[in-house]
């Protein structure tokens, strides 16, 4: 293969490569094939019009036209003239189509379906940066350059991602890159004079000239590339995980770091609330988890992910704290007194491979966990945060945890909290506004004690106060925000949670803000499963003697706990949150239409499985079939690409031997002998074997003999005679009598061959190859016999066939374009040989 076809190869993949990382953002994965397919022909029109003496700003113009053809016939075939050409119809149906796909973007989290202007976005987006690596790589030969539109591909898939890109991916992209670089480094060396070595020639017996001269092997730059390449690569990947200020490094920072066992770590500052309101406006209420509880209050199995403990008037967020090992038995909850009724439950909670989060949804407070995988707990908040990458994607677990029951009296009687947690959890910024505090004296006046006022907070906001629910309202959670929210009164649980957590440590009261999902959806089988919708924020308030509890102050949403009911009337009220005791508390299989739906999708019908009685409620419907076929064949090919080298080995010494023992024709110019004629001198029969069948059985033989030598590290020498041949492959592969005998014999019947005038036909070719092959191995190591079996050198003769086959259609194409004829009045560019 030329130097330049090298080098559009290696574009390829390297683009390919890089267009992996976008993998985890949408399902099913499918359409990378198609984008693989579209990115082959564009290489295709770009390796054919090079081919011509025609400037190279033509080849990308004609590699911008295909391009642009490709996608009209994809996603704009009714709108094309004659189905192909992009006409104005056509680009206003493309133009149309972005606009969707930037919309569903903004709408989906990820992994988001594959819509049609999503799939737009991906596969157009891949073919851009194809084109650019292309024409810097391959039409004006600079590879280096061709690294940012990769950085750049990959750096869009990290950053849709949420920074949690896998490090394969990285990996990836990284390795085509340099694979990329080393192609153009041989390239560039090629152009000096052919590059000999030890195995490069390309004749059927091997190198004559490469080995002659493999004292002077100008190979030596190639390797010193590799090992740069490597150096380099390896240098990204340590040093930053060596770095603490980067939190693990680029390549694992998940959120949460750590030095494995016993070496402590941090948590760090990641905010959940990026993906919260886009989950509640979700328009699929998509399974995440699902799970099973003992528990006899179902209603209030909240599943907490993190709380949110520092206010800096900008936003909330989690603090950076210490990891711990995670113990077998939790500690006791940190305020908890041994006079509050406590009951354990057992549950048993499986994520969706679908929801990948660096924190555990836990019960509060969880007392014992069994899972799986690498995990840190964190005692402050009593969480367990992925470390090394480790996330909830296909989680299976158990969770022991305490249902804890105050009583109202044990909550108004709580003493001061310790100066400690007042100080650090009552802290509210110097931006917040006044009114702020005032709107908390005026809504808790006359209440006697901190449980009161928490209690009055709570009504005000989900009945007194004229609140009304709304997921489309924006989700600041700064000074700003809550000002804005006490005005005009909509906003869905992020508002309530942080103003009333605010509020509270105005008053004096410890505060905290938990994310995660509340109860779910029960389900016939008992189960009960948690949706994207699901997503929930609520304030914890500290009491001493009680610890952290939970307060629900979003109307419509969860239910309110029983410890704050107690002052609540009872006859007609209009708080939906105060379910009545009994079983209609438990979470209900009947479906109802969620106050996240749209009003439009209301009246179409289109909200899911709430939109009509009888339905059953969303579930995770599992992996989509496009994807289980395209994760089957990815593995069949990356299962059998390894062993294609194998095959051909295999096949090759099965011709050979076949030919060699007189059952297999060669090239279909000689029938095998038939019953009881055998070869002359074989015994067999007396017919004489067709002429030149017995060169072709003997230089069989040796071929498979060269070809074994090879595999087991002796590399191929056709500048020695058979006789010197053999005597090098006996010495070097230290073979024993038997063995060497073998290997002179049939050197003797290959120069009988070649040189004889009335050459003599030898008899027990195959049984001399299997002695040889069999003493080869016998003296070789272990590691060498398996390399000599599953990644045979040999195996780079069907590369050397390829591209000697590639070499003579590409000069049939040129005699036939008349390359002359053009070179009269097209000047071709300087380096365009290749």
């Amino acid at each position: 293969m030329s130097g330049r076809g090298r080098l559009a190869l290696c574009a390829f993949a390297a683009t390919l490569m890089a267009a992996a990382s976008m993998l985890p953002l949408v399902e099913p994965a499918g359409w990378i094939l198609q984008a693989a397919f579209l990115l082959a022909v564009q290489s295709g029109m770009g390796a054919l019009v090079r081919r011509a003496p025609v400037p190279r700003a033509l080849v990308v113009a004609a590699q911008a036209l295909v391009t642009l053809v490709l996608l009209t016939v994809v996603f704009a075939r009714q709108q094309a003239m004659v189905g192909l050409l992009p006409g104005p119809e056509a680009v206003q149906r493309l133009s149309h189509l972005l606009a969707s796909g930037a919309e569903d973007v903004g709408r989906y989290a990820a992994p988001a379906p594959v819509t049609d202007g999503i799939r737009l976005i991906l596969i157009g987006g891949v073919l851009l940066v194809g084109l650019a690596v292309d024409a810097l790589a391959v039409t004006f030969r600079s590879a280096a350059p061709a690294g940012l539109p990769l950085l750049a591909l990959y750096s869009v898939a990290a950053g849709l991602s949420g920074g949690g890109a896998d490090w394969l991916w990285f990996l990836l992209a990284a390795g085509g890159y340099l694979l990329l670089l080393l192609a153009e480094g041989r390239d560039r060396l090629s152009q000096w004079g052919r590059v000999f070595s030890g195995a490069a020639s390309r004749s059927p017996g091997g190198p004559a000239l490469g080995t002659a001269l493999a004292g002077n092997r100008p190979t030596a730059p190639v390797r010193t590339g590799r090992r740069i390449g490597a150096l380099a690569l390896g240098v990204a990947l340590v040093v930053p995980a060596a770095l603490p200020a980067l939190e693990g490094g680029m390549l694992f920072g998940t959120g949460a770091g750590g030095s494995g066992k016993g070496g402590g770590g941090t948590i760090s500052a990641v905010n959940p609330l990026v993906s919260l309101q886009d989950n509640l406006n979700q328009p699929e209420n998509r399974q995440v988890m699902s799970y099973r509880t003992n528990s006899g209050a179902p209603q209030d199995f909240y599943l907490r992910i993190l709380a949110l403990d520092q206010f800096n008037g900008n936003e909330w967020r989690p603090s950076t704290r210490r990891l711990e090992d995670v113990p077998k038995r939790l500690p006791t909850p940190e305020g908890l007194g041994p006079d509050v009724a406590v009951t354990e439950i057992t549950s048993n909670i499986s994520a969706s491979r679908s929801y990948q989060q660096t924190y555990l949804p836990l019960p509060y407070p969880a007392t014992e966990v069994g899972i799986d995988g690498r995990w840190r707990y964190e005692p402050e908040g009593r969480t367990l945060v992925g470390d090394r990458g480790e996330t909830t994607r296909g989680a299976q677990y158990r969770v022991s945890s305490l249902v804890v029951e105050p009583t109202a009296e044990q909550l108004a009687s709580a003493g001061p909290a310790p100066t400690g947690m007042r100080r650090e959890y009552t802290r509210v910024p110097g931006s917040l506004p006044k009114v702020v505090e005032e709107t908390a004296k005026q809504v808790t006046q006359g209440a006697a004690n901190d449980y009161e006022r928490a209690v009055k907070l709570q009504t005000y906001f989900a009945s007194d106060g004229g609140f009304s629910y709304n997921t489309s309202v924006n989700s600041g959670t700064g000074s700003a925000a809550i000002t804005r929210f006490l005005k005009k009164k909509q906003g869905f649980c992020v508002h309530f949670s942080f103003t009333m957590a605010a509020m509270a440590r105005t008053l004096g009261i410890p505060a905290r803000v938990a994310v995660g999902f509340t109860p779910g959806t029960g389900q016939p089988d008992g189960s009960v499963s948690v949706g994207l919708r699901d997503a929930h924020a609520w304030p914890e308030l500290y009491f001493e003697g009680v610890g952290w509890t939970r307060f629900e102050p979003t109307p419509t949403r969860g239910t309110t706990p029983p410890y704050t009911q107690q002052d609540v009337p009872t006859g007609d009220t209009d708080i939906p949150a105060l379910p009545e005791k009994g079983a209609s508390a438990a979470p209900s299989t009947a479906p109802s239409v969620p106050d996240s739906c749209p009003a439009q999708m209301r009246k179409q019908g289109e909200c899911g499985a709430s939109a009509a009685a009888g339905v059953k409620p969303p579930t995770d419907s599992g992996t989509p079939t496009g994807t289980v076929v395209g994760v089957v064949v990815l593995a069949v090919v990356l299962l059998v690409l390894p062993l294609l080298p194998l095959l051909w080995r295999l096949r090759a010494r099965r011709r050979r031997l076949g030919l060699s023992s007189g059952r297999t024709p060669v090239r279909g110019r000689f029938a095998a002998p038939p019953a009881g004629q055998g070869a002359t001198g074989s015994g067999r029969g007396t017919e004489p074997d067709p002429p030149g069948y017995a060169t072709a059985r003997t230089l069989a033989a040796w071929q498979e003999i060269t070809d074994t030598a090879w595999d087991h590290g002796i590399e191929p020498d056709d500048s020695r005679t058979p006789r010197k041949a053999a005597d090098r492959v006996v010495r070097l592969g230290q073979l024993g009598p038997d063995a060497a005998d073998a290997v002179h014999r049939v050197a003797g019947a290959v120069e009988q061959v070649l040189y004889a005038p009335e050459p003599r036909v030898s008899t027990g070719l195959a049984e001399d190859v299997a002695t040889i092959r069999a003493g080869l191995r016998a003296s070789a190591g272990r590691l060498a016999r398996i390399r000599a079996v599953v990644a045979p050198r040999s195996a780079v003769r069907v590369v050397w066939a390829a591209a000697d086959r590639w070499a003579a259609f590409t000069g049939r194409c040129t005699a036939l374009w008349g390359r002359d004829r053009w070179a009269g009045w097209l000047r071709r560019p300087s380096r365009q040989q290749g």
